[in-house]
């Protein structure tokens, strides 16, 4: 097995902390694991992407070009990786920030309203781990649960207040993913 995960949306989105939750969750499962994270100088606002790749054996190499999974929580980063896609691939799409449809039809895109739900929890902190519970509904190798472990055991214990919110946007992402999986087909 190796998987291989995109991450990208403006700096400030949470980007590069949903990869390293994936990332710690999968090691926490005794997998092989890389994090590499990706981002413009500026603190807030700029581009932010972040790679983590999955595997039962050594990795080769963490670069991703043609990922089979993807989070894109902007417009741009839509734009700049929706074409990079590999064939049969899943792109969780944050629709409170994309405007458009999908391009493709050979892949897997699940728009989730991240904002608005991250919101309706109380937290608009949360988008990025109900766009990770979105992606989960596709991504076997991690369960709903295992990610929840690893939240509460890498999450700083003066953060552990914020468990059960983070836990409602990982349930509510992966929901709306299954609700939406058997409209989304791939030839």
């Amino acid at each position: 097995m190796h998987k291989e995960i995109m991450i990208a949306g403006f700096g400030g989105q949470g980007v590069l902390f949903a990869g390293q939750v994936l990332a710690y969750s999968a090691m926490d499962l005794g997998m092989e694991v890389t994090w590499i994270p990706s981002y413009g100088p500026e603190m807030r606002g700029g581009t932010a992407n972040c790679t983590v790749v999955i595997a039962d054996e050594e990795i080769g190499s963490p670069l991703v070009e043609y990922p089979p999974a993807a989070i894109v929580l902007n417009l741009p980063s839509y734009d700049k990786y929706e074409p990079d896609m590999q064939k049969g691939g899943v792109l969780v799409v944050n629709s409170s920030m994309v405007d458009r449809g999908a391009k493709r039809d050979d892949i897997i895109t699940i728009f989730v309203p991240a904002n608005e739900i991250a919101e309706e929890i109380g937290d608009k902190k949360l988008t990025n781990m109900v766009t990770v519970g979105a992606l989960l509904a596709f991504v076997p190798e991690i369960s709903l649960e295992a990610l929840k472990s690893a939240l509460k055991a890498h999450l700083p214990v003066r953060h552990h207040k914020l468990l059960p919110s983070n836990y409602e946007a990982l349930q509510r992402g992966y929901n709306l993913a299954k609700q939406q999986a058997p409209v989304a087909s791939v030839e």
